[in-house]
């Protein structure tokens, strides 16, 4: 691997000039295979090499570090070579691999000091010669136009600097047997938005607002005035009529451009912000919305589901719950994308992956994430809290006081189960295994004598909106109610796991496990004469519910204590990301259909809908992230796009738009809508891996009319005064009294 000869904070241009060999013919194909210690952009004769951007992304880089490969010459590209004079060079940045990550963001909370470069390009030529060009210190180093850049705090780029004498590269240390080949599309551009609006703050700032809450950063053509530096923060909200900053922490966020002798298009791109808005300072001239342009960034994901419904909010709400996935969907899944963290929280994902597997096509995206959870699950011993594990990097990463968690440990668990009742992919599941087998190993060590999961650390019911607020965790379920909960449900997950790959032991061993759990919940947590759960909240009983932790007589007395805590509530969230997910599935799963969509349809703080009356484009972190009185929430942990929260999606596309799989990638589906109080009529429809199924009810006229279109698997319509259909692919409606 190569790097420059002056390792600094800054990115470097690394490149090499070659001649095609003559006497072979044309040349038929040319494959490179490039990767870095950082991020790097390729350009051959001038020209961008690939869409993607912030390659090779993020991965376990201990253990894993992506190789991407371009094809240069071919049927589905472009040829971009010529006889003499080729220029191949690529330009390197910090990306994840040097520089402030995690928290806290201290120096060294990175992979390495030196960034590099490896890549080889491939020629063949008609008469099936091959000419083969590899990175080595024969190769020549230029000064790179970027000057600063780091994730959080943004890129300096300087137009006026040139390329400066050409030095020899320096050879730095690759451990090759990291090198794995890309299984996703990578990170790209996706869309741009248009500035909406630009006016003065009370303090005389220059304000933009994009319009929506976004990923990515801001496209503009810098004008030809020699030395004038353009500068641009990016917020996600605004507070008091100025840029809302305090939330990013440390992260700057910031972008500085300063210009050069002629006009260019430029793009940030060794960075990525989270905004709606933008500070501008510096512009020469007035500025106006058809400067500055924002570029949406995410991975390069299909988009496969969409809900819609009677209910504007609900609308706007499910629109949220999508671009928060967009934004932090960006090569892993994040927590955020905007402040000093925008890390791999395993918990967020585990509770969400039901949701994201609707709206987009997430299987290659998440099976690399989930690579990369097995390999940190095997080198920690359990899965950490993070991933990639950037943890075990911050000083005295390695002594936390981590171990087996629930619902952030369990992403090991749910996410392969999300996969594989979206896409069925048996191949992918079986890769999978081993790191359900580690979890649930620790999570086995981690339980105390009488069977229950009350020992160790736990999140908990993080984010319980009566929580305080520099206090997330406290939150009114008890940890280990909630903990042995989840233990049962990835117990449970793991056998049928098992009996499906062909491990019988394992099978044995943990049906054994979920059931020695269940009875030490029953046992211990929940009273026989009244059927209670200790602690007594919306979370313990939702969780007991949809967990398969009690049934019969006890789900009935859960059912009706949950419905009951939310009359109590006047229909207010009382749940944080544990619970959140969940507590819908449980009251209409128990016939509490009326308090389900009384929960969905509150417009108070804390709810659903609250955010969208202050004008949210995504889902908070927060239930009260911003306060009706247009401040931030006050606590040191606010954002504005986290997905989390936004889990109930799954809710409202199998239960209330009603599109179940009835088997394994929806091969077999039934349609099973659940109509509410509030709402005139529902839809959603799904791109499965056999075709287009969708369905929708409304009330017309005193009747309910359910319609759904099949595609080519065997499909059941469930309707809502207890019919049953089974119905051969194609369109079908049903009509019923309401």
């Amino acid at each position: 691997m190569i790097s420059s000869p002056d390792p600094a904070d800054q990115a470097f241009v690394v490149g090499t000039s070659f001649d095609l060999e003559p006497g072979h013919g044309e040349v038929v194909s040319a494959t490179l295979l490039a990767t870095a210690h950082g991020v790097y952009e390729g350009r051959l004769n001038g020209v961008a090499i690939g869409d993607r951007v912030l390659a090779p992304g993020w991965t376990s880089f201990e253990y894993r570090l992506q190789v991407q490969t371009h094809h240069l010459v071919g049927p589905d590209s472009r040829t971009f070579l010529q006889e003499r004079a080729n220029q191949l060079s690529f330009e390197v940045g910090n990306g994840w691999w040097r520089g402030e990550l995690g928290i806290p963001t201290k120096r060294g909370a990175n992979y390495g000091t030196d960034l590099g470069m490896i890549a080889a390009l491939s020629l063949t030529y008609a008469d099936g010669y091959q000419q083969r060009l590899v990175t080595g210190p024969d190769w020549q180093v230029t000064r790179s136009r970027t000057t600063e850049n780091t994730m959080y705090d943004g890129q300096h780029i300087d137009l006026r600097t040139q390329p400066g004498e050409p030095r020899p590269a320096r050879v730095v240390d690759l451990d090759r047997t990291t090198l794995v080949p890309q299984v996703d599309g990578g990170v790209k551009r996706q869309e741009v938005v248009a500035a909406r609006h630009i006016w003065t703050s009370p303090s005389g700032r220059t304000l933009v607002d994009f319009g929506q809450n976004l990923v990515g950063w801001i496209r503009f053509t810098a004008p030809p005035v020699p030395g004038t530096r353009i500068t641009l923060r990016h917020a996600e909200v605004l507070e008091s009529g100025e840029l809302g900053t305090r939330p990013l922490r440390s992260a700057k966020a910031t972008d500085v451009i300063t210009c050069g002798e002629i006009s260019e298009v430029v793009e940030p791109t060794f960075t990525y912000h989270g905004f709606r808005y933008a500070e501008v300072d510096g512009w020469p001239g007035e500025l106006t919305i058809s400067d500055l342009e924002a570029v949406v960034v995410h991975s390069d994901l299909r988009r496969t589901g969409w809900f819609r419904c009677s209910d504007s909010l609900v609308n706007q709400f499910a629109t949220n719950v999508v671009w928060s996935q967009r934004g932090n969907f960006l090569d892993v899944p994040t927590d955020c994308p905007q402040r000093d963290e925008r890390m791999g929280w395993t918990g967020d994902i585990a509770v969400f992956a039901p949701t994201a597997a609707f709206t987009y096509d997430v299987a290659d995206f998440l099976h690399k994430w989930l690579l990369d959870v097995r390999v940190d699950t095997a080198h920690r011993g359990f899965v950490p809290p993070v991933v990639p594990d950037i943890a075990r990097h911050f000083p005295g990463g390695e002594h936390r006081e981590f171990g087996a968690m629930a619902v952030w440990g369990d992403a090991a668990v749910w996410v392969p189960e999300a996969l594989w009742q979206a896409y069925g992919d048996i191949g992918r599941l079986r890769q999978h295994y081993p790191g359900v087998v580690l979890h649930l190993n620790s999570v086995e060590a981690a339980l105390s004598p009488t069977g229950l999961w009350d020992r160790g650390f736990q999140y908990g019911d993080w984010l319980d909106p009566d929580a305080p607020p520099d206090a997330p965790d406290k939150a009114k379920a008890d940890a280990g109610v909630v903990a042995t909960a989840c233990a049962v449900r990835s117990f449970t997950v793991a056998a049928q796991f098992a009996h499906l790959l062909g491990h019988p032991k394992d099978e044995q061993r943990f049906t054994a496990l979920a059931d020695r759990t269940r009875a030490a919940f029953l046992k211990h947590y929940v009273e026989s004469s009244t059927g209670r759960i200790r602690s007594d909240c919306a979370t313990v009983y939702a969780l007991a519910i949809t967990f398969g932790v009690v049934d019969g007589t006890l789900k009935e007395r859960a059912g009706e204590r949950l419905a009951e805590l939310v009359r109590e509530a006047s229909h207010k969230i009382s749940t944080g990301f544990a619970g959140t997910p969940y507590v819908t599935f449980a009251l209409t799963e128990t016939g509490h259909v009326d308090e389900a969509y009384g929960l969905l349809l509150e417009m108070t703080c804390p709810s659903w809908l609250y955010p969208v009356t202050l004008g949210a484009t995504t889902v908070w972190e927060r239930w009260d992230s911003m306060l009706p009185d247009g401040s931030i929430n006050p606590g040191k942990m606010t954002s504005f796009n986290h997905y989390a929260l936004g889990a109930v999606a799954a809710w409202l596309h199998q239960v209330v738009a009603g599109i179940r799989p009835a088997a394994p990638g929806y091969a077999e589906i039934e349609f099973r809508p659940v109509p509410g109080p509030g709402l005139d009529w529902a839809e959603a429809s799904l791109e499965t891996p056999h075709g287009l199924a969708s369905c929708r009810w409304e009330r017309i006229n005193g009747q309910l009319e359910v319609s759904v279109v099949v595609p080519e698997v065997p499909a059941t319509v469930a309707l809502p005064n207890g019919e049953l259909h089974r119905v051969v692919p194609g369109e079908h409606t049903f009509t019923v009294a309401i």
